[in-house]
């Protein structure tokens, strides 16, 4: 009779150490899933907060990226209207300058007009020209050829 009640202390000692064993490894496996779920939402967090850092310094990236591209392109067109108006002052003085090559000329020439008409004529009453008109001699010194080359 002891020994079936030692028996029967041991089956429940045992039964009691089964259930206790299993308890707590449903607590443990509870407490892991749970941690589990923490480190997810801990690493989905952190995944989160390194992609909306990375779209933040994207558009920073991009915002300077335009600004540079809007002052190159400012002094682009300040160089490209600087051009253009050395070009129109080059052509500007170019024409003055002809301008003044065409009064100059025009000046020259009527001087030389009014000397032309107030000089004497010379005389036309040389060697084959008695009157101003051609007598038609064959003189071919008159005309700069020697004998040898008239043919």
């Amino acid at each position: 009779m002891n020994m079936q009640l030692e028996k029967m202390k041991q089956n429940q000692e045992y039964e009691r150490r089964k259930r206790l064993a299993e308890e707590k490894h449903k607590e443990w496996v509870q407490k892991k899933r749970q941690e589990e779920r923490r480190e997810r939402k801990r690493k989905l967090s952190k995944e989160m907060a390194e992609k909306a850092t990375r779209e933040l310094e994207k558009m920073q990236l991009q915002e300077k990226a335009e600004v540079k591209f809007k002052e190159w392109l400012q002094k682009k067109r300040a160089e490209e209207a600087e051009k253009k108006k050395k070009e129109k002052e080059k052509e500007k003085e170019r024409e003055a300058e002809l301008q003044d090559k065409r009064a100059k000329s025009e000046k020259i020439f009527k001087e030389w007009l009014q000397n032309a008409r107030n000089k004497p004529q010379p005389a036309l009453n040389g060697r084959g020209f008695p009157h101003g008109k051609s007598t038609g001699l064959n003189d071919y010194s008159y005309y700069g050829i020697s004998q040898r080359n008239r043919f």
